[in-house]
């Protein structure tokens, strides 16, 4: 049995976040992506990954001893707030994450493109305007 294990983070463990101090110590793989087969959601100060939706998550991945997971584990609150699960990457690795239920977030923002990071970037406005309306800007 091994004593370290893949974790995938995609929120508030990423460098610049709020619990970053608890990944002292792990080994950065790099970059990693989820396939699309997961949802994003903003509870305001972290993000929730819900299993089971059509987003492919972006996020880092990291090797870390069980030890360290441990006290990842009671920062959590894993298992009554967040559940560890497994994940697919787009390069069909499988990690580990922390998630949480879709009753636990009902009501909550998706995050559409699936980055924690990205999360004010404005959303692509749609035109859709009638035909008036496009007349009108042009008009004046």
């Amino acid at each position: 049995m091994s004593d370290e294990v893949l974790l995938f983070v995609y929120g508030s463990l990423l460098p610049g976040e709020r619990d970053h101090e608890l990944m002292a110590g792990a080994t950065l793989i790099g970059p990693a992506r989820t396939s699309a087969g997961y949802k994003l959601v903003d509870l305001g100060v972290y993000p929730a990954l819900l299993v089971g939706g059509d987003v492919s998550v972006v996020g880092e991945l990291y090797r870390i001893d069980k030890k360290r997971r441990f006290s990842i584990d009671v920062r959590k609150d894993c298992p009554v707030l967040f559940h560890r699960t497994s994940v697919t990457l787009e390069d069909g690795t499988v990690a580990e994450a922390y998630a949480m239920n879709e009753d636990q977030v009902r009501g909550k923002r998706r995050i559409a493109g699936g980055d924690w990071r990205r999360r004010f970037e404005p959303r692509p406005r749609v035109d859709q305007a009638g035909a008036f309306t496009r007349w009108a800007r042009k008009r004046f």
